[in-house]
């Protein structure tokens, strides 16, 4: 009777036809009812952080990877330029190379961050990432945590910056450049741009490894990632 009734209250909620679609689609396991759609989902997202987003943490993990390297802003742009018309090429080079140390270094202390904020899915969220794009999971996560985690990751970055000297160092780069005559002064925020730039990074990384998930079965490395993912595999 209990499960007559639940049943009643799912048809009237999703309506006949398209409850039908939903369980022609969604195969039943042994004891939950339904695959964990949103179970196979958080664990491709954890496989990226833990895969990864690791590799970022290596020295020269952002810094010689062009796919996530930090590069100036365009504000400090002029002032490399700027540096190196006066003979301070290697400064110019070591500022930009303690940028993407900070980098490594924070997100090497900020990966729990990370891996916490996989937060649960509904099962509507679930079901249209699962059947999105090759990125679509990766997106959620970005666009449901990206405040929360700008919030947890700016102070990391902060003290990676002294923790790798690159406070240090930029202090000196913009008092040099700063020193030149007729230049306009300048006075970046480059925690603020380190904090963005180092997050963009990781979210690239994981949508690598969403990407081999949904393209590559030998990266199903779980019964359950290849349960979930063979359903996106129907969908056409």
């Amino acid at each position: 009777m209990k499960k007559f009734l639940l049943l009643t209250m799912v048809f009237s909620l999703f309506g006949c036809a398209e409850m039908q679609q939903v369980m022609n689609q969604f195969p039943q396991t042994d004891g939950t009812g339904f695959l964990d759609i949103s179970g196979g989902l958080k664990e491709a997202l954890n496989n990226g952080i833990s895969k990864q987003v690791t590799k970022l943490t290596a020295t020269d993990g952002f810094y010689k990877n062009e796919a996530v390297k930090i590069l100036l802003p365009e504000e400090l742009r002029k002032v490399d330029a700027g540096l190196r018309s006066i003979g301070l090429s290697s400064l110019a080079d070591e500022g930009l190379k303690v940028l993407n140390r900070a980098a490594e270094d924070a997100v090497k202390e900020a990966t729990p961050i990370f891996i916490n904020a996989v937060t649960s899915m509904s099962f509507a969220d679930a079901r249209g990432i699962l059947m999105g794009n090759e990125s679509s999971a990766t997106n959620y996560l970005q666009n449901s945590t990206s405040t929360a985690l700008y919030g947890k990751f700016n102070p990391v970055i902060k003290n990676s910056f002294t923790k790798v000297g690159a406070d240090k160092v930029w202090t000196n780069i913009i008092t040099k450049y700063n020193s030149i005559p007729l230049v306009n002064k300048v006075n970046p925020d480059l925690t603020d741009y380190v904090t963005n730039q180092a997050m963009n990074g990781v979210f690239k990384m994981v949508a690598v490894e969403e990407k081999n998930i949904r393209t590559n079965l030998s990266s199903r490395t779980s019964v359950l990632l290849q349960r979930v993912f063979a359903l996106q595999d129907k969908k056409i």
